[in-house]
């Protein structure tokens, strides 16, 4: 099967051609008015992406200045220079170019309030010693529940699938985000704890939504409700201007710890991590070519004495594809930071540009993994781009924090749990197409994210 892809041109990986050094352009506006002016247009009179589309074609541009939300009031300092093609993106990988200490959420941080007094893995930077001990403990955990990986997760996703049947059954749709929000928790508890968390007294059946509570004032300034337009205003007042102390979630990050603690002393007593899955079927089910999916995923297993292993699922390599896809067209994490350490040159397709020491880069993940001068139909999502010479492409699929053909280590960034993901992922789709043959669903897109509704489920003849 022929990928799916242009001609790539080579990058910083491979010496890339010298360009004419150019101005970057953009501006920042007036002093506090204009990151407001930039904040009203990202949230509300333009929206995220047309904010960005609009700059490239005005700067005729993949790579200009501007102010990013929250902007005035949060932040002491909104300003940026956005990072919007493949090409430029991962100069924000580079540790010993650019530092990433506190710059998770961009150009604010939430108090530490949030997580007890400390500064997470994900706040620190590669040169801070915590760092390369909080990874390496990641690393060993996760290589100490390996062989958990796979009957766990085949547990806990059937009854998700019995639990969507019963829901079409009786009201004639199964919400998918739901029950795998409840799934997914499950399994990471399960996972790290060794028992489910509704045996937990302090969490039981209600550790997402605690989760979700817990985060809610942590990600408040990055976010719009879509409320209507004659609410911008309100809205814009309580979300962006002013942060929600800790004390208002403190019960509930309270019992967050207490039912990991309790169920994992010997693991917590040296380090908390938390892994998240993520959805595909959404993207699989309205894309036609579920057939060839569900062909190549019952073949391999078949050959594998109906067994799913992690040999069977390296041969899938389609399957693997379609996860590929799936993180390239909606990454997880959208937004990368990095601060300048040194005076840089960066390049984008068509000149380079000198960052100065100090500036915040900012790079928005969506158009640089959807670059028309890299992927062939970018927007679309094409199942099969990765397969074959498609393969070649993977390293500019940057969802993990880093290209996919890097690995993680204790000197970057890249997600510990990277490899964590896509086997879930993978599994995800294996079990759901052993198990069914065709599905309808809905999808609706909101600022919030995607809702996924099943709406039919034929079980495998």
């Amino acid at each position: 099967m022929s990928s799916s892809s242009s001609s790539p041109p080579s990058d910083s990986s491979s010496s890339p051609p010298k360009l004419p050094l150019k101005p970057i352009p953009g501006d920042y506006g007036l002093p506090f008015f204009g990151p407001i002016k930039d904040r009203y247009n990202y949230f509300y009179n333009q929206g995220r992406d047309e904010f960005f589309k609009t700059r490239i074609q005005n700067y005729n541009s993949t790579v200009f200045r501007t102010n990013m939300p929250p902007g005035s009031f949060i932040a002491s300092n909104p300003k940026v220079i956005a990072l919007l093609d493949a090409m430029s993106f991962p100069i924000l990988f580079d540790t010993s170019k650019v530092e990433k200490r506190d710059v998770l959420d961009g150009t604010y941080m939430p108090s530490t309030d949030f997580t007890g007094g400390y500064r997470v893995c994900a706040y620190l930077d590669p040169s801070e010693p915590n760092h390369a001990a909080l990874k390496r403990f990641f690393f060993s955990l996760l290589a100490s529940r390996h062989h958990k990986f796979i009957p766990l997760f085949q547990s806990h996703l059937s009854d998700v699938f019995l639990n969507m049947e019963a829901q079409i059954s009786k009201d004639g749709k199964a919400d998918f985000n739901t029950l795998s929000d409840e799934m997914s928790f499950k399994y990471v508890f399960s996972l790290f704890c060794g028992q489910n968390p509704s045996t937990n007294t302090s969490v039981g059946s209600k550790g997402p939504n605690l989760v979700a509570l817990w985060l809610a004032p942590q990600l408040a300034p990055q976010i719009t409700l879509g409320s209507p337009k004659v609410l911008s205003f309100a809205e814009d007042i309580l979300l962006h201007t002013f942060t929600y102390p800790a004390f208002l979630v403190k019960s509930t990050y309270k019992k967050l710890y207490d039912a990991f603690y309790e169920s994992a002393a010997s693991v917590l007593d040296e380090a908390e991590a938390f892994v998240s899955c993520i959805d595909q079927v959404g993207w699989i089910s309205r894309r036609g070519f579920t057939r060839q999916l569900r062909n190549e995923i019952r073949a391999v297993v078949k050959e594998n004495d109906g067994n799913v292993t992690f040999s069977a699922l390296d041969k899938m390599t389609l399957t693997k594809s379609v996860v590929y896809e799936a993180l390239r067209i909606e990454p997880p994490v959208p937004f990368q930071y990095g601060k300048a350490k040194e005076d840089i040159v960066i390049q984008s397709h068509d000149a380079a540009f000198e960052i100065k020491k100090g500036e915040m880069i900012f790079g928005y993940q969506p158009f640089a993994t959807k670059d028309p001068k890299i992927f062939e139909n970018p927007e679309e999502f094409v199942g099969h781009r990765f397969v074959g010479e498609g393969e070649k492409l993977l390293k500019y699929v940057y969802w993990s924090n880093g290209r996919e053909t890097d690995d993680p280590t204790v000197e970057n960034k890249q997600c510990a749990g990277r490899d964590l993901v896509l086997l879930v992922s993978r599994l995800m789709l294996v079990e759901f197409f052993l198990r069914f043959d065709t599905c309808t669903v809905d999808v609706t897109t909101s600022s919030l994210g995607s809702s996924v509704t099943f709406k039919t489920l034929t079980k495998a003849s």
